[in-house]
């Protein structure tokens, strides 16, 4: 029989004696306490609290794709991992309306206190930043300074190993180079899906050459737009002309994983492929809800502070609105719509190979 020390309690399971009294209002301290100050202390605690949550879900999706050989299953507990990340950070950005409860005047009441203290200052952040794959030369600075220099020196050296391991963006990219049903002995898939995409731009082409509304003008537009969509669809079946784009920026995801990528996307409805599908979809969902937070947050600094110095010392809304687009990871898996063709005009496959591509059952007789 449990004694009643040994019975959990929800106060001391929660630990809430020590949690509900680590928020300490500088502004009571100085001896004009600031009322707002509580909610922003708060607020930031709850980031951190669900930042902690976040790196768990990585963790543990990397436990599942360091492994050479993943079972399908698997590719299904990172999906919903990832989906719980996801859920989070939807959850944070839709925290910020609350922060937006406080007017700029209240702000102002404790912001000075704040200095130098600042969200740059997260260590968590950053750490999930560089385990979702972004890399140190992508990452918007200020004032010439390594971000880690924000960093409190606790955190550093997780910080750096952070940068110099494996993170999401990779093993997902060694996962995708690992992906079957590229190639056969007797089918070429991309020699089929490179006919079609001529087929499909020389029909476009027709089209906009016999459209009697459009001027000469116009036609020579939309003649030029589709040269450069052929030049970068061409790009896709030429592995030296792609490897120039990746050393210029322009790609990131090597062209082996690419093309893993796409005919994920184009195959989708195929049974073996719903779970990898599902997980690209949901990398993209990651990146834009950590685009839409920093949006957010950009907003809220510009609402609150205007064009202010910030508290870690950086034009505080401009450092957020250049950060916007320069730290996504996953925009090449994004960008892959570029490379999609009708339904009805992709390559009819094999069916040695659609049987591979779909699960079933034997039901022959011994």
């Amino acid at each position: 029989m449990k004694s009643k020390k040994t019975i959990p309690n929800y106060r001391d399971y929660l630990n809430l004696d020590s949690l509900l009294k680590s928020q300490k209002l500088i502004s009571e301290k100085r001896g004009k306490k600031a009322h707002d100050e509580m909610l922003f202390i708060i607020s930031h605690q709850v980031y951190e609290l669900w930042f902690k949550q976040v790196l768990y879900e990585i963790d543990s999706i990397f436990e599942i794709f360091e492994i050479e050989l993943i079972d399908e299953s698997q590719i299904g507990i990172a999906v919903s991992r990832l989906h719980r990340i996801n859920e989070i950070i939807q959850l944070l950005i839709d925290q910020i309306k609350i922060l937006e409860t406080m007017t700029p005047m209240d702000f102002l009441e404790f912001r000075d206190l704040l200095t130098p203290a600042s969200g740059f200052q997260s260590g968590q952040f950053r750490l999930i930043e560089n385990k979702i794959g972004l890399l140190s030369n992508d990452r918007h600075n200020y004032g010439g300074k390594d971000y880690k220099d924000k960093i409190h020196e606790d955190e550093v050296d997780n910080i750096k190993d952070s940068e110099n391991s494996e993170s999401l963006f990779t093993l997902v990219e060694n996962w995708l180079e690992r992906t079957p049903f590229l190639l056969s002995e007797d089918y070429n898939f991309w020699e089929q899906y490179k006919s079609a995409v001529s087929k499909m731009i020389l029909n476009d082409k027709k089209i906009i050459e016999k459209n009697k509304s459009l001027n000469d003008s116009e036609k020579e537009s939309y003649f030029n737009q589709y040269n450069a969509t052929e030049k970068m669809f061409n790009s896709l079946f030429n592995e030296s002309v792609f490897s120039k784009m990746i050393d210029k920026g322009q790609f990131r995801l090597s062209y082996k994983a690419t093309h893993a990528a796409l005919l994920i996307l184009l195959y989708r409805d195929q049974a073996i492929l719903h779970n990898p599908y599902r997980l690209l979809s949901k990398l993209i969902d990651l990146d834009e809800l950590l685009t839409t937070w920093r949006y957010k947050h950009h907003l809220l600094a510009t609402r609150m502070i205007g064009k202010k110095i910030g508290t870690g010392g950086s034009v505080g809304a401009t450092y957020l609105k250049k950060a916007l687009t320069k730290h996504r990871v996953f925009e090449d898996l994004s960008s892959l719509t570029t490379f999609l063709i009708p339904r009805s005009d992709l390559p009819n496959l094999p069916k040695s190979l659609l049987r591979n591509m779909s699960f079933h059952y034997d039901t022959a007789e011994d």
